[in-house]
């Protein structure tokens, strides 16, 4: 089953139905203090986070992770500096670093008492200002959670604030069952050619086996049976293709990604060729 749908066909646009299926779920305010964040213990606080204190121990902490979010602050004993520590020790699975170095935050063109989260997957960063003392732990915790987009990231409430923001503009998802057997394989090739098109297509998990996405899957025109699924869409026009699979193979992903880059290729060269209107 393969199904290709011409831009403005919807008359909507994808993404802000998405997002707005999930928020009749679940708003990200209320999903982004959930199970994940708040499952981890402070114990994590004590090694973090990375005092960065020269240029090259930035670049190397950033580089070194999908996502990475630096605090840059004058003073290290600051009251945001102090919310920032409290954050780090509760998401342990994203490293922290601090700056108080002038030439780190010239050389990234940080304001001072200033966080910043880089990622990786679409080369982009998000800075949040800290100096009016009205950001928290709690709610610089749901900053991260929101904009942490990842090499594959999974859609929920929560990211779908940072993937509407994307600065790409080709998304893939994976629509398919977590809880199957098959899942971590499918997930392994998956992320393999994630790596293939890093800085040129996002890579999007929804998980099928989650009523909230049910009518994700209704909008897409997908039973369960048809699973698991690609879903490639081109967000300024909503132009967009779906197929359903037998498994996913890395092969597989490349065909599906490299057809679609092609045809969008060819529109755009036809819209090229196309002469200006004269104007009588």
């Amino acid at each position: 089953m393969a199904r290709r749908r011409r831009a403005g066909a919807m008359g909507t646009s994808i993404f802000p139905c998405l997002f707005a299926i999930l928020l009749t779920r679940c708003s990200p305010a209320g999903c982004a203090g959930g199970g994940d964040s708040a499952s981890h213990s402070t114990a994590s606080a004590t090694d973090k986070p990375i005092l960065l204190d020269n240029i090259p121990d930035a670049e190397a902490f950033i580089s070194g992770a999908e996502v990475a979010v630096i605090g840059f602050f004058q003073d290290a004993q600051s009251p945001g500096a102090e919310q920032f520590r409290r954050a780090a020790g509760q998401v342990a699975e994203v490293p922290f670093g601090l700056s108080s170095s002038a030439a780190v935050l010239s050389h990234y063109g940080a304001a001072e008492n200033t966080v910043v989260l880089f990622r990786t997957v679409d080369n982009d960063r998000r800075d949040l200002d800290m100096s009016s003392g009205e950001v928290d732990a709690k709610k610089l915790i749901r900053f991260v959670r929101m904009n942490e987009l990842r090499l594959v990231t999974e859609y929920n409430p929560v990211t779908a604030v940072g993937v509407m923001q994307s600065s790409l503009i080709l998304n893939l998802l994976l629509i398919t069952d977590k809880m199957s057997p098959k899942h971590p394989e499918r997930m392994r090739k998956f992320r393999a050619a994630a790596e293939l098109y890093k800085g040129k297509i996002l890579f999007i998990l929804l998980d099928s086996n989650l009523q909230s996405n049910e009518r994700v899957l209704s909008y897409f025109q997908l039973k369960k049976s048809h699973l698991p699924a690609l879903a490639i869409f081109h967000t300024p026009d909503d132009e967009h293709e779906v197929v359903a699979v037998d498994d996913i193979s890395i092969e597989r992903v490349q065909d599906f990604c490299n057809s679609f880059l092609q045809r969008m290729s060819k529109k755009e060269d036809k819209s090229e060729e196309k002469p200006p209107n004269e104007e009588l």
